[in-house]
């Protein structure tokens, strides 16, 4: 969501909470899902020494 509100300020929380739910609104009726960055097995390798077990 970072993307679609750089260009300006969000200056209340109530407009914010307007801009996710609309912004929630489309993703969800474009069927978009999370490209996300990286694997379970790297984000482990390196969160391990942050997390002993």
């Amino acid at each position: 969501m970072d993307e679609e509100c750089t260009d300006r300020r969000i200056g209340d929380i109530g407009m914010l909470n307007n801009e996710v739910a609309a912004w929630t609104k489309r993703r969800n009726e474009n069927k978009r899902k999370i490209n996300w960055k990286f694997t379970k097995k790297i984000a482990d390798e390196k969160m391990s020494k942050s997390y002993v077990s």
